[in-house]
């Protein structure tokens, strides 16, 4: 729609919006956000005291059964874990984004539009739904990894029904995969942020950020690999398909893990 307008493209003009309102976020949240309860000016002195006792006593836990110094995260085989976990669920998710339009534009037999842009938006709506409840889901029950992890299977198993499938079984497949690959994400970090702590946790988790985006790097090229090794569209999903059922069972050892992080929902 804004093609053309002030010399840019409109993928152009959508990076732009894009970088430009979330710069904004970033400069209003550093304001608006506090540091730690004491600076919470809307929380009464008590439960202040509560939150204070409380996040103390994580940290206690999480040092005494994991590193407490970033150099000692480098050989700690449960922080590759979750490295390796990320960069799974990282493929699942850019996988399948860079391609969803796409997709959906060839499940439709028309081009990518307006009309292709509010179809592929309902799989995203899921995902919204998916991200406010199946958290709290988790949070009240103290399930976080046997949730995260059927929550990444149903992911895993939407991607590969969404290949080779009737217009509407493909895409109610991708709802439930883009509902899976981005509401485990806050399911996943209970794990590294109930783990670590001290000055560990700090770069222990810019660790597993970091190195866990290359997934964003891996995903595109493996669909492409896959889709011109075996000469179908389809492969590639596939594939991405088989990575992520992978993540999900590489969560499974974690269900023995007590995270020392305390459910503050009722």
């Amino acid at each position: 729609m804004l093609g053309g307008i002030g010399g840019l493209q409109g993928w152009q003009w959508m990076f732009l919006v894009e970088g430009l309102l979330a710069s904004l976020v970033g400069i209003w949240a550093l304001f608006y956000l506090d540091d730690k309860p004491a600076d919470a000016r809307w929380l009464p002195q008590a439960e202040k005291q509560a939150l204070a006792t409380t996040i103390k006593q994580e940290n206690e836990v999480k040092l005494s059964h994991g590193p407490g110094l970033f150099s000692k995260t480098l050989s700690d085989p449960r922080v590759w874990l979750f490295v390796s976990i990320y960069v799974l669920i990282q493929m699942s998710v850019y996988g399948v984004v860079f391609y969803l339009p796409t997709q959906v534009s060839a499940l439709l037999g028309k081009k990518v539009g307006f009309e292709v842009g509010l179809v592929t938006a309902i799989p995203w709506l899921c995902a919204l739904a998916a991200t406010f409840y199946l958290p709290r889901w988790a949070d009240r029950r103290g399930t976080y990894a046997s949730t995260a992890s059927v929550t990444l299977a149903i992911s895993g198993l939407g991607i590969a029904v969404s290949a080779g499938s009737t217009p509407v079984v493909a895409l109610i497949a991708l709802c439930f995969a883009a509902a899976g690959f981005i509401a485990v994400q806050p399911l996943f970090w209970t794990f590294p942020t109930g783990y670590l702590g001290g000055v560990a946790a700090a770069g222990g988790i810019a660790m597993i950020n970091a190195i866990g985006a290359l997934g964003g790097f891996i995903a595109p090229n493996v669909k492409a690999w896959a889709d011109a090794s075996f000469g179908s569209p389809d492969a590639g999903l596939y594939v991405l398909a088989g990575t992520t059922l992978i993540g999900a069972a590489l969560i499974l050892p974690l269900m023995r893990q007590q995270p020392a992080i305390v459910p503050l929902l009722p």
